[in-house]
């Protein structure tokens, strides 16, 4: 009689009042940060030991995350940028991975800034880094940045500032991804005016245009030069000048040999 009296009274406690039985101690969120600041003490040896050569897999996903976000927030103390990129990354901390990118803005490191800024999702800054670097003549990174954002209208005023300043090889590879036909002819026109011979060969190139790489090769061989001669009449397929260089300058690379 007296056990089924203590059945009885075990069944006769609502499920809801279970929780009236768990120590508060044991229902607190902090346990979770307990658990955490446990790790601190060994948190030097964690770090050392590389994020790539430790085995999480015993903790639960939200112990993981809080404990890479800790290994994060050291890295960037100790200024080791690339392993606070790899932890962030993990976690898709993208506040924390714009705060990295900062760091390597101030350090001059724009190139990597820009990769983290687009790793973050952060359209903003990679806006506000490509004009930045267009400033002050940081032409690939301002190019980089642009291309990653996709901005059209950037990239073509970055590319005619590159042909201003005479950095053509970044103008063609701008006006390339572009695809604009225009702005190659102008270019390559320009550089053959200047005697930049091989950018004015590239530009013609990429537009195909049978006439521009005559005129070129016209040039060439009237400058002595008859290999890049040849070279741009073989691009427009002119197989009557390839011929005649080869007939008349066998073996010659330019007058002055």
């Amino acid at each position: 009689m007296e056990t089924e009296k203590k059945m009885q009274t075990t069944k006769s406690v609502p499920r809801t009042d279970l929780n009236a039985m768990v120590p508060d101690v044991m229902r607190h969120d902090t346990w979770k940060e307990d658990k955490v600041a446990g790790f601190k003490k060994i948190m030097p040896a964690l770090m050392d030991k590389g994020i790539d050569n430790i085995d999480f897999s015993m903790f639960s996903e939200e112990l993981r995350q809080q404990l890479l976000n800790e290994m994060g927030e050291e890295y960037i103390k100790k200024g080791k940028l690339p392993e606070a990129v790899k932890a962030f990354l993990l976690t898709r901390n993208n506040e924390k991975l714009t705060v990295v990118a900062e760091d390597y803005v101030k350090v001059g490191m724009f190139d990597k800034a820009i990769d983290i800024f687009n790793l973050a999702g952060n359209k903003k800054r990679l806006y506000q880094l490509g004009d930045q670097c267009l400033i002050e003549g940081h032409l690939a990174e301002s190019i980089k940045a642009f291309r990653l954002l996709g901005d059209r209208d950037k990239l073509l005023k970055v590319g005619d500032v590159c042909v201003e300043k005479e950095k053509f090889e970044f103008a063609i590879e701008v006006f390339k991804a572009l695809g604009s036909k225009e702005k190659l002819i102008a270019t390559g026109n320009l550089c053959l005016e200047q005697g930049k011979y091989p950018y004015a060969s590239q530009a013609f190139e990429l537009v195909g245009d049978k006439d521009l790489l005559n005129k070129l090769g016209d040039t060439l061989l009237r400058e002595g030069l008859f290999t890049i001669a040849e070279i741009a009449y073989k691009a427009a397929h002119n197989e009557m000048m390839v011929e005649f260089i080869k007939s008349n300058f066998e073996g010659r690379r330019s007058l002055l040999e």
